[in-house]
């Protein structure tokens, strides 16, 4: 029998293949799901009917997964654990306080936690629960509500707005600064890349009006943090946060040598930004609702609340 792409085999019979490889046998499979070993024998040839393949070798009362059913298993488990966790959710969603965020570092500890409280006002009943990571996380796998991140508003399949843009300027310390004459000269030290956009030193020098750039160093970096850092260290010429820049500068660990508003003219498309993302479902959520509305709406060029320089 032929396999009709258009459907997947019936979900009992996947679900007793699911537990008879767990288990190893006819038997024990049965004794778990409540019912007889031959109800299990029946599911398991009607789904090798349907797939048109043989998912067991019977010897005696032993049984062999065939190598079809070991690439088949763990697909099967991913796809029941989805469920479960789909079901999990939905049936503790309706009433439930907790928002789970998943935020930049630099984007939590320069722009959110001063502004946390105010949410928290609002919604005094909110249970937060804040992790870290450089990514937009798997929604499904990680269990987060709503994800703030660095980019440039790319994220096919979720809805994503921007809350602030995030301006570069080109530092080093001054030793490196000595040989940075003109725009060119920067072809000739190394540039420090961010992990998350290998393009953006592209657009930088296509703006200052260099031609296209081709990085001979592979020194990249995963979070702007490590960047300011490894500027500040020496290792090279970073794009380091306006922020974390100004600060830097105003305190002699590295200057601007093309000046600090050489890339102020960038067009939009071209400067990164700190996003919300959020697949659109998580907003029939109302506490995640009320959280996205917050964290759209606020002013986040504020710069009264920003935190201040724990350096």
């Amino acid at each position: 029998m032929t396999i009709n792409k258009s459907h997947l085999p019936p979900l009992n019979s996947l679900k007793v293949f699911w537990v008879v490889m767990n288990y190893g046998s006819f038997r024990d499979a049965a004794d778990e799901l409540l019912i007889s070993p031959q109800a299990v024998s029946q599911q398991i040839r009607l789904l090798e009917d349907i797939l048109g393949i043989a998912l067991f070798e019977r010897k005696g009362r032993v049984i062999e997964p065939t190598e079809q059913a070991m690439i088949l298993s763990p697909f099967v488990q991913a796809g029941f654990k989805e469920l479960s966790e789909g079901v999990n959710r939905i049936t503790r969603s309706a009433h439930r306080k907790r928002i789970n965020i998943n935020v930049s570092p630099f984007f939590a500890m320069h722009y959110l936690m001063g502004r946390l409280n105010r949410f928290c006002d609002q919604q005094p009943e909110a249970d937060l629960r804040l992790t870290t990571m450089t990514k937009v996380p798997d929604f499904a796998v990680d269990e987060v509500d709503v994800s703030i991140q660095w980019g440039f508003g790319h994220w096919e399949g979720y809805d994503s707005e921007l809350l602030v843009r995030d301006p570069k300027v080109i530092c080093c310390i001054p030793e490196i600064a000595t040989k940075i004459k003109s725009e060119r000269d920067l072809f000739n030290v190394p540039l420090l890349h961010p992990v998350h956009a290998r393009n953006l030193w592209s657009n930088v020098l296509s703006y200052l009006g260099l031609e296209s750039y081709e990085p001979s160093n592979k020194m990249q970096f995963q979070d702007a943090d490590t960047m300011r850092r490894g500027a500040i260290s020496g290792l090279g010429v970073g794009l380091v946060s306006q922020l974390d820049a100004l600060e830097d500068i105003r305190k002699g660990r590295l200057v601007a040598p093309l000046g600090v508003d050489a890339l102020a003219g960038m067009p939009d498309e071209d400067v990164p930004g700190f996003y919300a993302v959020m697949p659109r479902s998580h907003r029939r959520v109302s506490i995640v609702n009320s959280f996205w509305e917050w964290i759209t709406l606020e002013n986040w060029n504020d710069e009264s609340v920003r935190l201040i320089d724990y350096d």
